[in-house]
């Protein structure tokens, strides 16, 4: 009976991470397949609607002026546009660049904090002062942006056509990500980045649910915005679950590309990996009941695309521990499938640090050791929210 109970649960668990990242990609590709999103066209210059951009920085001295630079080269009506970002207390000349950016625009307004607050925070209170001068409606409309992620002059107008449908109430961008250099896994991160992007866009087509944006950049209806709780880790992931439980949709426009440098650094990103993983543990916990709420293609994509991504790392080590006590006892089957498990998850990720020490890099070495890292960071993450999260206060990873 033992055995038979541990070979349900070796089975389910490798069923599970193959459905995540292999079958539920398929299947979306499969259905997807000629279909795109409604054309709509640009609006006319004199019926754009205003768009607020928000932003929360902290020492970004290094991309600021070049983050600025990309929102001012927007091809959209300049008097329709209003730049707020808030400074979580700057500590390296970040508030002064702005400063001297906005003296010329006076489109950008600077919110100098002088206490950390965190993104979220940063975020609430620009939304709050705002509110207190202008309604937040259907046609106000919110460009949520991070520092490092540069705009293309016609990306705001490709998101903002589709608010044409009054049922869309956030748009995604195409995020290209491109690599700091090569000796590291910001390879490996671009190609997930684009495949989560291809992944995103494919719900959009199929369903309107699509499964959270990327946070670096995305249009949102004003008034769908909802104030992020203090202590949450993954802001751009609860306001999109938010508009899904009022009923809005989500899509994903390949065509609104942005870009940003991602660190080669793996202790960066493991850092940055493991935060955002102790966030989707807090956003699983306040979206669950999703699952039952009768949004049957909401459930199916939260649950493909997301829960049991988030769950990898149990999958991982529960389908190798019944496998090592199957195959330590006897069962020559699983005892091959152990020996498999530990040449995937440990050697052949250890052959590829050497190999990285002597500057040697294969790219299939270096994505496995890359897939171990994140479902590592994912774990550290779980136990970062078990422990309780004690501040969503962040550090920016190094900017090159």
């Amino acid at each position: 009976m033992l055995c038979i109970l541990l070979s349900i649960l070796f089975w389910s668990c490798t069923f599970a991470m193959v459905h995540t990242y292999v079958l539920y990609p398929l299947l979306l590709k499969i259905l997807a397949r000629g279909k795109s999103l409604p054309k709509h066209n640009y609006y006319p210059e004199a019926d754009c609607p205003k768009v607020v951009v928000l932003m929360a920085a902290y020492n970004e001295a290094a991309v600021i002026a070049q983050k600025l630079e990309s929102l001012q080269a927007l091809d959209y009506p300049s008097d329709k546009i209003t730049i707020l970002i808030g400074s979580d207390n700057s500590t390296d000349g970040t508030n002064e660049i702005i400063q001297k950016i906005a003296d010329q625009d006076p489109r950008i307004q600077l919110h100098a904090f002088t206490e950390r607050n965190g993104k979220p925070r940063i975020i609430n209170r620009l939304v709050e002062a705002l509110e207190k001068e202008i309604p937040l409606t259907s046609d106000l409309l919110f460009l949520m942006t991070d520092a490092s992620v540069m705009l293309l002059p016609d990306t705001l107008r490709n998101l903002v056509r589709h608010m044409r449908d009054p049922k869309i109430a956030l748009v995604d961008t195409h995020l290209q990500s491109q690599p700091a250099g090569e000796a590291g896994i910001a390879v490996s991160e671009g190609q997930y980045v684009s495949g989560e992007v291809m992944l995103k866009h494919r719900e959009s087509l199929l369903w309107q649910r699509m499964i959270g944006p990327f946070g670096g950049c995305y249009l949102l209806r004003s008034n769908f915005y909802a104030p992020v709780p203090p202590k949450f880790l993954v802001d751009d992931f609860y306001i999109a679950m938010k508009v899904f439980e009022r009923g809005g949709g989500a899509i994903n426009d390949l065509a609104a590309k942005c870009y940003e440098t991602s660190s080669d650094e793996i202790s960066e990103e493991y850092r940055r990996k493991a935060r955002i993983g102790a966030g989707n543990f807090q956003n699983l916990q306040t979206f669950r009941h999703l699952l039952w709420s009768g949004d049957r293609p909401l459930a199916f994509a939260f649950t493909s695309h997301k829960i049991l991504r988030w769950k990898g790392p149990f999958f991982i080590i529960f389908a190798f521990l019944s496998s090592a006590i199957l195959g330590l006892t006897g069962n020559l089957f699983y005892l091959g499938l152990l020996l498999i498990q530990i040449a995937v998850w440990i050697v052949l990720p250890l052959v590829d640090l050497i190999l990285w020490k002597l500057n040697v890099h294969l790219k299939p070495l270096r994505n496995l050791r890359y897939f171990v890292f994140m479902n590592l960071a994912l774990l550290n993450g779980f136990f970062k929210y078990l422990n309780g999260i004690k501040t969503n206060v962040w550090q920016p990873t190094k900017r090159a």
